[in-house]
Order: C-alpha cells, then sequence, then structure tokens
C-alpha cells in the first residue's frame, strides 16, 4: 500500500470533467489529512445572497463593526456548520493552525472578534466543509479528480473567490484553459 499524501495546508483544485458537479471548479484548503481521513473548507465560491452582517442576525449576534463581506460555500457536508479561515494574528481557544498559513475556528468567539473589532485582520467565512474517510482522498487523487497546490495567503486572502482557482493553477505555471476533462485512449 503506497503511502498517503498528506496535504494539509495544500490547496485542492477540482479538475474540469469531475463526476461530482457540486466540485465543478472547486478550491479547497485542506485543514487535516491524514490516515483518518481528511477535511477541507471551500474557499473558491460564494454563498448567492449571504453577506457577513446578516448570518451574524441570523446567529443573534450584533454585527457591530464587522465588515459586510461574503459568505463562502465551503462544501456539502454539514452546510450550517460554520468555520473562519484566518490570519494568524488572532486565535480563539478552539482554533487550529493550518501550517504556517492560517487558523480555522469552528465557533462563535472568532464571529464575536470581528464583530467588535477585535478579530482576525484577514479572514474568510465558509459555511459547510468537504470531508473524506480514510484512504478515500487519497483514491480520489489517483483517478486525477484533484490536483494539489501550494496555497499562500494572498490566494487565500487577497485574491477574489471566483479567481482562485485559475490563480492557483496559473501560480504552479499552468493555464486553467487548456486543461481538458477527459483522457485519450492511444
Amino acid at each position: 500500500m503506497d503511502t498517503p499524501r498528506f496535504l494539509t495546508g495544500q490547496l485542492l483544485l477540482a479538475m474540469p470533467g469531475m463526476s461530482d458537479p457540486r466540485f465543478e471548479k472547486a478550491v479547497i484548503l485542506m485543514a487535516a489529512h491524514d490516515e483518518e481521513g481528511a477535511l477541507g473548507v471551500g474557499i473558491g465560491r460564494r454563498l448567492p445572497g449571504l453577506k457577513l452582517r446578516e448570518l451574524l442576525d441570523q446567529l443573534e449576534l450584533d454585527p457591530g463593526e464587522a465588515p459586510d463581506v461574503p459568505v463562502h460555500h465551503g462544501g456539502p457536508v454539514e452546510p450550517g456548520r460554520g468555520f473562519v479561515l484566518h490570519s494568524l494574528d488572532w486565535a480563539g481557544q478552539d482554533s487550529v493552525q493550518v501550517a504556517e498559513l492560517c487558523g480555522l475556528t469552528g465557533t462563535l468567539d472568532v464571529l464575536k472578534a470581528i464583530a467588535e473589532g477585535k478579530g482576525p485582520s484577514r479572514f474568510i467565512v465558509s459555511l459547510g466543509y468537504a470531508g473524506w474517510d480514510a484512504g478515500q482522498l487519497d483514491d480520489e487523487m489517483t483517478r486525477h479528480g484533484w490536483f494539489a497546490a501550494p496555497a499562500t495567503p494572498d490566494l487565500l486572502f487577497a485574491t477574489e473567490a471566483a479567481a482562485r482557482w485559475d490563480a492557483a493553477f496559473a501560480a504552479q505555471g499552468i493555464d486553467p484553459s487548456l486543461l481538458v476533462g477527459e483522457s485519450g485512449a492511444a
């Protein structure tokens, strides 16, 4: 058995032609990947019509100083569960550091801190996540469904969601317009 690829802190980019339409042009930051499974948070697609201040209202939190930024589609698993990917200048009790890249917090304390103007300087709010059982992602990687690329703070926090897929491929010297969704046969 091959050793699994541990992709924590990298981006997973859906390859063209992926059979699951929920992941078309998906950009997922891998927060955890080990022999027990994998968890990633989608950062390539915004949830239409939902912004942070409205989400805070729905959670009965005072929006205070929170900017009215878009909320992202984090993935198809537990779409009502929220995650905040954020710069490392803030950490709560339940925050997890993702490589040397960013923090991940799934508790309300980060949203309260953002609303109070005391939160991280840079952040992405997502609802839902992508999850894989033990070995599942490794199997999908061998079938060419995903491309792993390095994540950078600029790709996370300074690139528009809709541009992240193209930008992540371009950072690897790949023109995504030249990618095809089918393999040929000789």
